[in-house]
């Protein structure tokens, strides 16, 4: 605990035990200094951070004076997270934003903070630092950093995807970019296809809206094509969701003859593809995707940088049709008044631009393949198999033994502090009971496994006897 942190409490102690009521006036910065013997500059950190939450506030030329609500100061510990609350596509997302550190996390969708590239960051900020005052103070323009874009473009172009930079836009997240899409494409009511099993925030960002989100079922090579066109006929969606490349959650990447199908089915029925391609640079070689021979025509890339550069440096963009893109900046302007913050996206493009970005992937690409290794292993010694063994990225999709229910599972592991995603939050038919999605960079620790193992034991002691 800081010094400033110390005296906080103090205040705060002093306000719930009453030593302190509505309305006192708080000891001079000086005098306060002098009893707790700190310099008077830490004194002032501490009021001006109690003012900030409302705890006490400021009288110009006359001190601090407790405020007249005490809610604050008696509420300074925070309820515990109800974890009986339904297993839906915001479970895993909740549990695992919100575990303390001691919590092993072997079902979220990031990787550990010692796997990013923490030091070109960390140089990124301290130029970043240097700035003048309208990079430091000012918003962002609509269009956002021409920098991060030209580099986008960069890269589209390594892939053969032709763009313009009247066709790509910056948001404030892959989600952000995903909530543009539909706000501007779907209305209450309408169908989206997704796969099944899908990205679980694909479904809860769809019930936001109100939209009727139907399945087709993920094959290793993409979507079940007949499934897909059939749906196509039945539902009449105006949107489908995937990702072509190593799926989430299941590592599947499009075949050449998947890809072509679905864009001509596409095509038939007037139907617009969102393709996330967050999983990109993860591949060893590119694999077929569907907004490269569709041109940006009906189909919309989106992505953002929180996989591989930094999650907490929020940044998604989108690259779609150019007569799109200015509907889709008014959205984010009423929603956000505009993009990204510019430091965030100065310090991605500085980052991305330098050398040490294309070493720092080769680098976490050689680590993934160690640890999927590992933990295929580890896995099949515990009685679960992987569903395919993905080309790359982070993900593996494992079955249970038969009769076991990931959701069972799930529960019982996060009472031992280890948080893992159950199937059912992927698949929007909920037929996915008897899988779990595993991230390969989380399970390095033993007690990922024996926590499994213990619950699933437990588990086979309650299932029907073969006999």
């Amino acid at each position: 605990m800081t010094r400033t942190e110390m005296l906080m409490d103090d205040i705060r102690s002093q306000i719930i035990s009453g030593r302190l009521s509505a309305g006192e006036r708080l000891p001079s910065v000086r005098k306060y200094a002098v009893t707790m013997r700190v310099s008077p500059s830490t004194v002032v950190e501490a009021y001006e951070r109690l003012a900030a939450g409302g705890t006490i506030r400021a009288r110009r030329g006359s001190g601090f004076y407790v405020t007249g609500s005490h809610q604050a100061p008696l509420s300074l510990v925070e309820k515990t997270a109800d974890y009986q609350r339904d297993v839906d596509p915001f479970w895993v997302s909740r549990q695992s934003l919100d575990a303390d550190p001691e919590v092993l996390k072997p079902g979220c969708g990031w990787l550990p903070a010692d796997w990013m590239p923490v030091d070109a960051l960390r140089k990124g900020l301290r130029q970043l630092a240097r700035s003048d005052a309208g990079l430091l103070a000012d918003y962002g323009s609509t269009h956002s950093s021409a920098a991060l874009r030209r580099l986008l473009l960069a890269r589209f172009a390594r892939e053969g995807l032709s763009a313009s930079m009247e066709q790509i836009m910056l948001t404030g997240s892959g989600t952000q970019a995903l909530d543009l899409i539909c706000r501007f494409l779907l209305r209450p009511g309408d169908t989206v296809l997704v796969d099944d099993p899908c990205y679980f925030n694909f479904q809860a960002l769809l019930r936001v809206h109100q939209v009727t989100a139907v399945g087709v079922p993920m094959t290793p090579t993409g979507p079940d094509v007949a499934a897909f066109e059939q749906v196509l006929i039945q539902s009449r969606p105006r949107l489908y969701i995937t990702n072509s490349a190593l799926h989430n959650p299941t590592g599947a990447s499009l075949s050449p003859q998947t890809a072509w199908r679905i864009l001509n089915a596409a095509r038939a029925s007037d139907l617009t593809i969102v393709e996330d391609d967050i999983f990109a640079d993860f591949e060893p070689e590119l694999s077929p995707r569907l907004a490269i021979p569709d041109g940006l025509e009906r189909v919309i890339r989106m992505g953002s940088f929180s996989k591989t550069l930094s999650a907490s440096l929020r940044c998604g963009y989108i690259a779609c049709r150019p007569e799109w893109i200015d509907g889709l900046i008014n959205l984010q302007i009423a929603a956000a008044f505009g993009g990204p913050s510019p430091l965030t996206t100065e310090l991605i493009a500085s980052v991305l631009a330098g050398g040490g970005y294309r070493k720092h992937l080769d680098e976490v690409t050689r680590r993934l393949s160690r640890a999927r290794k590992e933990a295929v292993e580890k896995l099949a010694a515990a009685d679960l198999t992987p569903w395919i063994i993905p080309r790359g990225g982070f993900y593996l999709w494992c079955s249970l033994p038969a009769g076991m229910d990931s959701t069972t599972l799930a529960r019982r592991c996060r009472e031992d502090n280890v948080i893992v995603a159950p199937g059912n939050v992927f698949s929007v038919s909920q037929t996915a009971g008897s899988f779990l999605r595993f991230n390969v960079a989380h399970l390095s620790d033993p007690r990922v496994f024996s926590v499994l193992q213990r619950a699933m034991a437990e588990q086979r002691e309650t299932l029907p006897s073969a006999d």
